[in-house]
């Protein structure tokens, strides 16, 4: 008979707080999963003489532990954490935060994606109300509230001063059916500059609109990986079955990113010669995390050529959603500077 551990003493945990020097290990960090309000008020009572580096290291811990565990919730935690006076404790608490639908929210992150000096949070907030964008199309929200999100994203598309801001405002709008969104997503791809044309894909991915269909093969061929990696993403959001040959092409890719986004690409989209392709690439991979990667495609694959249901992995900040941002994240790539080729 297995023995539950002993759920550790919450005045132990906030005692290991202050302590740089100990480790917390998952024992610790689940303990602030679901905090009753006795618990959260002594947590707030001592946050602000917590170390500033021991803080962030906390949260940076509690989003990951977020993600893997899907059971635990640290929401409490993040909603004092975007009232922090550290920025980088405002955005981490936004980023735990994006994963709830609870509607109070929307204002909080309306009013820090306005307000906040920092253009990080804002950044984060933004990205933030993309869910809540996706839930009023889907009528899961009221229509005055959608329309006050857009308002809100869009009033920061004309006047805030941060490309960033901008950039993940327009990434959140692309699940709008905003009549501006179309123009929004033509003017990011002639500006020639390489994040808004990334930001122009990421929205195109989430439009569900077939107008964009040739953009995206166009893109697929681009010498640019973190273009190549968006493109192969938004072709399996969109299902483009043309970009089927292409896509297996970029299995084969040099950049690892633009691999496991054609990976995940082609299990969302099925058709001729997909799993064949799919279960050889798991045959003659030797990365480990590849390997576990060709092995959720498969089982994603399967899913949809068994189901006419719309799939789960295209809703935002979801489990698998999680998974294709880790998977398509190229914000670091060192081309992102370069011009873009004619």
């Amino acid at each position: 008979m297995a023995i539950e551990p002993e759920v550790i003493p919450f005045q132990q945990l906030l005692e290991a707080l202050f302590d740089e020097d100990t480790q917390l290990h998952n024992r610790y960090l689940y303990r602030l999963s679901d905090l009753d309000d006795n618990e959260l008020n002594s947590l707030k009572d001592i946050w602000g003489e917590i170390p500033l580096s021991r803080r962030k290291s906390v949260l940076i811990d509690l989003l990951n532990l977020g993600k893997e565990n899907l059971i635990l919730s640290f929401e409490a935690i993040g909603r004092f954490a975007i009232t922090d006076s550290d920025a980088s404790i405002r955005e981490l608490g936004v980023q735990i935060l994006k994963g709830s639908e609870s509607l109070d929210l929307i204002p909080k992150f309306m009013s820090l994606l306005e307000q906040d000096t920092n253009e990080d949070v804002q950044a984060a907030c933004a990205s933030a109300l993309s869910r809540f964008i996706y839930l009023g199309e889907v009528d899961e929200i009221s229509r005055e509230t959608l329309r006050q999100i857009e308002d809100c994203l869009l009033h920061v598309l004309q006047h805030n001063q941060s490309d960033l801001v901008k950039q993940r405002s327009l990434e959140a709008m692309g699940f709008s059916s905003h009549p501006e969104v179309p123009s929004l997503i033509e003017n990011a791809l002639k500006s020639g500059d390489i994040k808004w044309i990334k930001s122009a894909l990421s929205a195109i991915g989430r439009s569900i609109d077939e107008r964009w269909e040739d953009v995206v093969l166009f893109y697929l061929n681009n010498r640019l990986p973190s273009l190549r990696a968006e493109a192969a993403k938004a072709a399996g959001k969109l299902e483009i079955s043309t970009a089927l040959p292409r896509l297996i092409e970029l299995t084969d890719d040099s950049d690892d990113d633009v691999r496991r986004a054609a990976i995940w690409s082609l299990s969302q989209i099925s058709g001729e010669g997909v799993k064949e392709s799919l279960e050889e690439l798991w045959e003659s991979s030797e990365e480990a995390g590849e390997i576990d990667l060709i092995e959720a495609a498969l089982e994603n694959l399967e899913f949809n050529e068994n189901t006419d249901l719309f799939t789960l992995f295209e809703f935002p900040d979801n489990e698998q959603e999680d998974l294709g941002e880790d998977i398509y994240d190229s914000e670091n790539h060192e081309d992102d500077d370069e011009d873009i080729p004619d």
